[in-house]
């Protein structure tokens, strides 16, 4: 690896023990194979390292720092964040990198869309396809096939890829000549503009309460969001991969059939479908017009996420079950389980269905609200329920959550007294 030796510490370790068996030595071989494709997604860009020290079915944190103890000829970059912090990141460039930060747990990578020459301009733009509770593949690829067509029409050329978990991610790269603010608003406006052409398949309402089908996550765009790139490999059993796709791959292509143990095989026949990725840069005049004309029609600004100041022009930051003003579109809304832990929230989930065992036979399949949350260096899952199609009457009270596990309660407690 250009004559940088890398030691893999404990490598016999299992990272995938219950569908697949996998070490991290078997990571380590994956990543190895499919380098020239992982480091074109990567390369020369800061790295957020989401770590799975303890084996891809343990709890992930992200660490945003890069570890003092490094080697010598690994770069860093330090970002700026909205909340005014600075953080000295992680730069990998070649295959000896990419071991180094697979070694640390880091099985999945997480790029900014920034290059380190200019990090407040990003060079791509990112639509994430999101299914909802309930919502099928073929729905996932048909909104994929709308966005494609749509930025065909802006004149950006687009890139598809599986997310390796139930959605989709297309990008287009772009000149580095628009701030993350902008580039932010031409992805509101291309959510927007799906949306209206697909409104039983596609949204792009912010407010989980308020989705259904597709969401297209704007958000994804905004400065210190990350997505994990090209050959990604995600924390599900069968060892799945985040896998670049040709367009006419899409409408017949199965998400699980792209993993650690078959994916390798794909690139050594086919190589990299997005290897030209770079050489095509596009402009974001076109959306920023589609944007314009949304403002000009009394669309305003979506919600930002929530530790980003508040915008000019950005609609309530609330969800619509707790605006005091709109008490007509109040959500019956119960937390049910908060904890590090997806499991244990499930697990929670359980509980509470057997408990309210006729209550749960009333409710409908996107009823059910399973938020991945993220803090400033650890994620949890939250659990609630919409009791919209149960009667008034039959609602159970909201009771202390079961598990009630967040871990970041004690930060916000924090902050607010400060």
């Amino acid at each position: 690896m250009n004559g940088r030796e890398v030691r893999v510490t404990h490598a016999g370790k299992l990272y995938f023990s219950r569908q697949t068996k996998l070490s991290k030595l078997d990571l380590v071989r994956y990543y190895m194979a499919v380098a020239p494709g992982a480091l074109a997604g990567i390369r020369d860009r800061p790295l957020v390292l989401k770590r799975f020290v303890n084996g891809a079915e343990g709890e992930a944190f992200y660490q945003k720092r890069a570890p003092a103890r490094r080697p010598e000829w690994l770069r860093t970059v330090t970002l700026s964040f909205p909340s005014g912090r600075k953080a000295e990141e992680i730069v990998v460039d070649d295959a000896a990198g990419l071991v180094w930060i697979v070694n640390l747990g880091s099985i999945e990578q997480h790029p900014h869309a920034v290059r380190t020459a200019d990090l407040e301009h990003p060079d791509e733009l990112r639509v994430d396809l999101d299914p909802g509770p309930g919502v099928g593949w073929d729905d996932v690829r048909r909104v994929a096939l709308e966005v494609k067509s749509f930025l065909d029409e802006m004149g950006l050329r687009s890139w598809p890829k599986t997310s390796g978990s139930r959605g989709m991610h297309v990008n287009a790269r772009i000149e580095p000549r628009w701030t993350f603010v902008e580039v932010r608003r031409a992805a509101l406006a291309l959510s927007r503009a799906i949306e209206r052409r697909v409104p039983s398949l596609a949204t792009s309402k912010w407010w989980k309460e308020e989705r259904h089908g597709v969401f297209l996550d704007y958000n994804q765009n905004a400065k210190d969001r990350t997505t994990c790139s090209a050959y990604s490999v995600r924390p599900l059993p069968d060892a799945r991969v985040s896998a670049p796709l040709r367009w006419d791959e899409v409408p017949d292509c199965d998400p699980a059939a792209f993993t650690v143990l078959t994916v390798p095989k794909r690139f050594a026949k086919l190589g990299d479908p997005h290897a030209d990725m770079d050489a095509q840069p596009g402009s974001l005049e076109k959306l920023l017009e589609v944007a314009a004309e949304d403002e000009a029609a009394g669309l305003g600004d979506a919600p930002w996420p929530p530790h980003f100041r508040k915008m000019e022009g950005e609609s309530p930051r609330v969800a619509p079950s707790r605006a005091a003003k709109k008490p007509r579109k109040k959500m019956p809304l119960l937390v049910i389980a908060n904890s590090p832990s997806k499991e244990a929230a499930l697990a929670g989930l359980d509980r509470w269905k057997k408990k309210h065992s006729e209550v749960a036979k009333l409710l409908a399949v996107d009823d059910v609200l399973i938020d991945s949350m993220r803090g400033r260096s650890s994620t949890w899952t939250r659990i609630r329920l919409n009791l919209r199609h149960v009667p008034e009457a039959l609602r159970p009270p909201q009771e202390t959550p079961d598990p009630d596990d967040d871990p970041t309660r004690e930060w916000r407690s924090r902050r607010m007294s400060t």
